[in-house]
């Protein structure tokens, strides 16, 4: 059965986008069919495997916004056997407004994934930095929800918040909806301000902290600069090895 994964942080620069594409190329890496939807205007998750955003003729906003248009129509290739990619380019920001007069506005995307998911083992769904209809939809159209959390004294800023409105469109729109768990992004064993933050993160999900900790990682943040994900760019750097831990934790966890 596909597992859909939402890869969800409203606060930016905690490595989500990393997350969602290094997530993705290991476990394509461990043999899972994987499609990954860029569902953030800025198209990192994109361009991070080497598109040009700005040339893309069709991305998920046509699939989002074009009744007509059909998510299997704009699914690419990447250089990683087994991982396609529903792209998305700046475009994607008129969908906050336009998707809010359509109907079923929020299960926009839910309708389109569920049309081909049965192709995939995994469905990875890279969301904006906000709380707004494209997560919401991000949300919607997901079994799991993965939350990267960065190490450091603000990670926890709004975290209450996020959990507030998963709860929410668990009540009102995806009862089946859980929380996967909590990935630690940006780890530095030496700093004590980490080691503080990884405790008071228990509070939030006690029992859901996998394993796996993604260090600072120079190689980790070089990748993306080349359009590629870390198995890509560097698989022997310590970045790699933390993604590959990740990803058979994910793979090996029970779906609820």
């Amino acid at each position: 059965m596909t597992r859909t994964i939402s890869v969800v942080n409203q606060k930016g620069g905690v490595g989500k986008t990393t997350t969602a594409i290094n997530l993705s190329a290991f476990l394509a890496k461990l043999g899972y069919k994987v499609l990954l939807v860029d569902i953030d205007p800025q198209g990192n998750a994109s361009s991070g495997f080497g598109l040009r955003v700005t040339d893309l003729e069709e991305s998920i906003y046509d699939v989002l916004v074009d009744e007509p248009k059909q998510l299997d129509s704009i699914i690419k290739k990447t250089k990683i056997s087994k991982l396609h990619l529903a792209p998305a380019n700046t475009n994607l920001a008129g969908a906050n407004i336009e998707l809010v007069s359509m109907p079923r506005r929020e299960f926009k995307l839910w309708d389109n994934i569920s049309t081909i998911s049965h192709k995939y083992d995994f469905v990875i769904i890279d969301n904006p930095p906000s709380l707004g209809i494209l997560a919401i939809n991000g949300l919607v159209a997901a079994d799991e929800v993965l939350i990267p959390v960065q190490t450091e004294y603000y990670a926890l800023e709004g975290l209450s918040q996020l959990l507030h409105t998963i709860e929410l469109v668990r009540q009102n729109l995806k009862p089946e909806l859980k929380i996967l768990g909590a990935v630690m992004t940006m780890y530095d064993g030496r700093s004590k301000l980490s080691e503080s933050v990884f405790y008071e993160l228990y509070k939030y999900f006690p029992n859901k902290i996998f394993r796996s900790i993604i260090p600072r990682n120079v190689r980790l943040a070089e990748a993306p600069s080349h359009g590629k994900s870390i198995y890509e760019y560097d698989n022997r750097s310590k970045g790699a090895k933390a993604y590959e831990k990740l990803a058979k934790e994910i793979a090996e966890a029970k779906r609820f």
